[in-house]
């Protein structure tokens, strides 16, 4: 019997997501400077008022005043109306050093001896569904936001939009787990108060259906254009008004949208959020790293859905085991523990071997703090930092390394 599958999105004028934005700005800053910073940071943003708090181990000093101040111009909060904007509000550090009885379990003489940064289980997880390997629902959820995102800053075909919003795709699925078509959409968008409710509504619906929709559709691969159609229900700010938004109509805290930021609810989480830690966290390092194994071995054929759980104890170097579960999707005849055995055998789960395979330890992380942490771009940019004498510093980093197929030929050789 076919069933519905749902998963949801945020913007980057989400407060949660503007909190994930600062603390990665923060992370993005000390790792600039000190490539061996220990950070752990927490942003707490709410009516006129930021406030950071955590602990850190660098050789580097920062304005965090100025780095977080940025991040909330950039986001698209900067006016006085919206009752949170980047000159205006209050921005308070609590950050102090790192705790000696956490660093001595990370910290080794020896790099390679590297412990993980917390005890913990992280998964991984990639499906054949889509060109990226990530789940058809919360890929077009993200998708909404980015074009949403477009249009509130070329402020042409859509004037009134604010930073705030939220989407929501639901999808029908065969019995045999493919996509047949989109059931329902929803859309939430923070907007300028322009008229009436009914007035404002009904301009909005008629905008994201008839403007924000078919610029989304327009960018999709035919077989995904194709699950588009005239029975889909919309439902396009459904309390009727959303003015009042951002983090003076609702708090936000630093790592409330884990499962935003992963796989929208499908495969696993391991409940450690990722933003504002430095890689020597596992929770983020090893979730990267367990997403690489998971995409490489679909690309490689080896199953059509692959779940990869890690799991560490704080200051332990080697992991406390690697589980894998193709649901039954396997292209090898091997059972999934033994697919888990050669797993091992290619990828070094160690914390300092994750780190430099990936590359966690350049600064990468602002652009991951918006849109999902997986699914995205691996690309090589140019970042301009300001260091602590006032210059800036430019810097050129590889963004998203986890999702790079570089690992194609060697699982297709292992098995």
């Amino acid at each position: 019997m076919p069933y519905l599958f749902t998963s949801e999105s945020v913007s980057e004028g989400h407060p949660d997501k503007v909190a994930d934005q600062i603390s990665d700005a923060l992370i993005d800053n000390f790792l600039a400077f000190d490539a061996d910073s220990k950070v752990a940071c927490e942003t707490l943003v709410t009516t006129g008022q930021v406030v950071l708090a955590g602990e850190v181990k660098s050789n580097t000093y920062l304005d965090v005043q100025r780095i977080a101040r940025e991040t909330i111009e950039r986001i698209g909060y900067n006016k006085a109306e919206y009752q949170f904007d980047s000159k205006s509000c209050g921005v308070l550090s609590a950050i102090h050093e790192q705790s000696d009885d956490i660093n001595r379990g990370v910290d080794r003489a020896s790099k390679e001896e590297q412990g993980a940064g917390d005890q913990g289980m992280m998964f991984g997880y990639a499906s054949k569904e889509t060109e990226n390997y990530m789940p058809l629902a919360l890929d077009l959820s993200h998708k909404i936001l980015k074009v949403l995102a477009e249009l509130r800053r070329e402020n042409n075909e859509i004037k009134y939009l604010r930073p705030d919003a939220k989407s929501q795709v639901t999808i029908e699925y065969s019995d045999q787990n493919v996509p047949q078509r989109i059931e329902a959409i929803v859309v939430s968008t923070q907007h300028d108060d322009f008229g009436t409710d009914e007035v404002m509504l009904s301009k909005i619906r008629e905008d994201i259906i008839n403007i924000l929709i078919p610029r989304v559709k327009a960018d999709l691969p035919a077989n995904i254009q194709a699950l588009f159609n005239d029975q889909i229900k919309y439902h396009i700010n459904p309390t009727g008004k959303f003015v009042i938004g951002g983090p003076h109509g609702d708090t936000g805290l630093t790592g409330r949208k884990i499962i935003v930021d992963t796989y929208g609810g499908k495969g696993a989480h391991g409940g450690g959020a990722f933003s504002g830690k430095d890689p020597s966290k596992v929770d983020r390092s090893a979730a990267y790293a367990t997403r690489h194994i998971a995409k490489n071995l679909v690309a490689a054929g080896i199953a059509d859905e692959v779940l990869v759980q890690v799991s560490y104890a704080i200051g332990v170097v080697e992991p406390m085991g690697i589980f894998i579960d193709t649901y039954g999707t396997a292209k090898v005849d091997l059972t999934d523990g033994e697919i888990a055995e050669k797993v091992t055998e290619i990828f070094d789960m160690r914390p300092y071997a994750i780190e430099t395979r990936l590359k966690l330890r350049n600064p990468m992380y602002t652009e991951t703090a918006a849109y999902g942490h997986m699914g995205r771009k691996s690309e090589t940019v140019k970042k301009t930092f300001i260091n602590a004498s006032g210059q800036p510093q430019e810097f050129e980093v590889e963004l998203f390394t986890w999702e790079k197929l570089d690992y194609v030929d060697k699982v297709k050789a292992a098995f």
